[in-house]
């Protein structure tokens, strides 16, 4: 039944002077994300500057600062609304940075991180950390895209969980 609904749609918005990929980049690995799970639903996208990010963080994380990615799921799961993504795209270059590895990369594993946690998955406790970790790994490789969580580089940092 899934196959005759259509492919999750993606609508990227930015308040924010800021490179970030191309839609059709997301839209891919949104998609390759949710799999049969975000057909006939819709996802928005909104890339924000430190500033909002840091709000938005504290209002509801109560965590002052600002962060790569956050994750608001539909208040009416049945609805076609999947949720929304908030990516700040300087916390990425940052993270990028750091961890010395492809901005595109990090902001591929940042989208199916977000889109995980809208399908339910969680990183609080060790158990679940590990099973996030290593469907987003399988999601990623499938993508082309490095293990994100391997050290890479004599002296460079692990990356950190998001």
């Amino acid at each position: 039944m899934s196959e005759s609904l259509p492919p999750l749609q993606v609508d990227l918005s930015q308040s924010v002077r800021a490179w970030m990929p191309p839609k059709r980049a997301v839209t891919r690995w949104a998609r390759v994300a949710c799999g049969a799970r975000g057909r006939g639903h819709e996802l928005a996208v909104h890339v924000v500057s430190r500033r909002q990010s840091q709000a938005l963080n504290r209002q509801f994380r109560s965590k002052d600062q600002p962060t790569n990615v956050l994750s608001f799921g539909s208040p009416a799961p049945s609805g076609a609304l999947l949720g929304d993504l908030v990516v700040c795209a300087a916390v990425l270059r940052k993270e990028a940075n750091e961890q010395r590895k492809p901005l595109l990369d990090h902001w591929a594993h940042m989208v199916v991180h977000g889109c995980l946690h809208l399908l339910g998955l969680d990183h609080e406790r060790p158990t679940e950390a590990r099973r996030m970790e290593r469907r987003e790994v399988a999601i990623l490789s499938g993508l082309g895209v490095a293990d994100p969580y391997l050290q890479q580089a004599p002296g460079k940092p692990k990356a950190k969980r998001p």
